[in-house]
Parts: C-alpha cells; sequence; structure tokens
C-alpha cells in the first residue's frame, strides 16, 4: 500500500489527497513519526486536508455537521440520542473498533471520536 501511494505521490505531488493518504497508511500501520513528517510536508507546502462533512435533510432543510462542529442549535439533544443509542448498542454487545481511528491517542478519545463522528450526529439528529 506504501508503494501504491508512493507512486501516487510521484503523479499528484501537488495534490493533498495523495499525501492524506499516505499519511492514514502511516497511521495505520503505527508508524507515527513518518505520519507527522508527511504532515509537517503539507503544511509547509499550504496544503490542507478539508474537514469531513455530513448532511441530513429534515423536513426540507438540509443540516450540515462538520467534523469536530458542536454549532448546531440541537446539539445537547443529538449527543443524548447519541449516548442512548450508544447505551442500546453496548447491551447488544457493539464494541467500537477503534483499529480505523489513525490518530494517535489513548483508547477513551479513539472511541469517543468514533462515537461521535459527524455521521453519527447527523443520523441522531435525523432520529429526534
Amino acid at each position: 500500500a506504501r508503494h501504491t501511494a508512493e507512486c501516487i505521490l510521484e503523479l499528484e505531488s501537488q495534490h493533498v489527497s495523495a499525501l492524506v493518504l499516505l499519511s492514514n497508511i502511516c497511521a495505520a500501520a503505527g508508524r507515527w513519526d513518518d505520519k507527522v513528517k508527511l504532515r509537517k510536508m503539507m503544511e509547509n507546502r499550504g496544503m490542507k486536508k478539508k474537514p469531513g462533512n455530513s448532511w441530513i435533510e429534515v423536513n426540507n432543510q438540509v443540516h450540515e455537521f462538520p467534523t469536530g462542529s458542536v454549532s448546531h442549535p440541537q446539539m445537547k439533544e443529538i449527543y443524548v440520542e447519541l449516548k442512548r443509542l450508544s447505551l442500546q448498542m453496548a447491551k447488544m454487545g457493539y464494541v467500537p473498533d477503534t483499529r480505523f481511528v489513525l490518530h494517535d491517542v489513548e483508547e477513551g478519545k479513539k472511541k469517543f471520536s468514533l462515537c461521535y463522528h459527524s455521521e453519527k450526529l447527523a443520523i441522531a439528529f435525523g432520529l429526534i
């Protein structure tokens, strides 16, 4: 996978997506120092990864949930619904798979990241 990403990087060295791909490969392999170097390279080149967004349409109105945002006017209710769903899923045996969190943080933060991802915020909003 790394070889493929490096080939993409050779062809598309000015596209942020190639560097993000290679950075994610390094993170998935636990090569945090390499990930940091790639992110620093992106920063030095003035390249930034666009944050993820999720949208949901409710009553003919589109609601946007950018990654890391807490600005929605019903965020308190959304978090209450997510907590309810998380407890229900845990009772059924669900355990978040933190292997796919590509950040070098403690396990609790990885679980939080998965449980409160933008897609889940949008779904919880749709359910309330």
